[in-house]
């Protein structure tokens, strides 16, 4: 989930606040920060959270794919394509880049 304070700092990396509930409405802004619209805000919380949406597929497969431990051993053993045709076809596979 991305929240408000990631928006935030995607804006303004230095940006000193607090809010509640991940409330828009209830942004406090500290120490000279300018104050960011929440309609910039509301913008960038849209655009990460299709960033997110968008890359699912990476966080399926990074939990499919064996351990690095494991890989090397395959490919100390039997190589690079028997690694590449066992470990990491099927999983890419089964998740597919969109």
């Amino acid at each position: 989930m991305t929240t408000i304070s990631e928006a935030i700092k995607a804006i303004n990396f230095e940006a000193e606040f607090e809010y509640f509930n991940e409330d828009l409405d209830s942004i406090t802004w500290f120490n000279n920060t300018t104050p960011i619209s929440k309609e910039d805000i509301q913008t960038k919380l849209d655009e990460l959270k299709a960033d997110y949406d968008n890359n699912e597929y990476q966080r399926k497969r990074d939990s499919e794919y064996p351990s690095i431990k494991d890989q090397l051993d395959k490919i100390y053993h039997e190589g690079i394509d028997k690694w590449k045709e066992d470990m990491i076809k099927p999983v890419k596979d089964k998740h597919p880049k969109p």
